[in-house]
């Protein structure tokens, strides 16, 4: 049992830092190339009050957020994708480029998968999977 608790250790790690990986490239990307073109053809109510870098950095991130998931969960009605689909009716999911729906799925998608890889890998070292 102890080969496959350390064997799932290496696997957490590696998904883990891939997901950093991607987070950065994803939000580079994103934030100093696409972010006008996606504010622009998704249109978040909030921008209508102030341009997007008015915001501090935890709004401009959770405006991204509502975009992810307006693009990921389009018929969802609860939690926060049902609130993201509320605010963002407006847009068609399968009418936005892929230049723009890339960074942004990167982004929050690595962050998901990275949280969840950061878990097992607390958990497995908590665990003892390291011999």
């Amino acid at each position: 049992m102890a080969h496959y608790l350390s064997l799932a250790l290496v696997f957490s790690f590696s998904l883990f830092v891939a997901c950093s990986f991607v987070f950065l490239v994803s939000g580079t990307y994103l934030l100093m190339f696409k972010i006008d073109k996606a504010n622009r053809l998704l249109k978040h109510p909030y921008l209508a009050q102030r341009t997007f870098k008015q915001y501090k950095i935890g709004i401009r991130m959770t405006i991204v957020l509502d975009y992810f998931l307006r693009l990921t969960f389009p018929h969802s009605t609860v939690w926060l994708a049902g609130s993201a689909n509320q605010l963002l009716k407006h847009v068609d999911p399968d009418s936005i480029p892929t230049d723009v729906k890339w960074p942004i799925m990167g982004l929050w998608g690595s962050c998901l998968f990275g949280m969840i890889a950061m878990v097992t890998l607390w958990a497995l070292l908590i665990r003892g999977g390291v011999n």
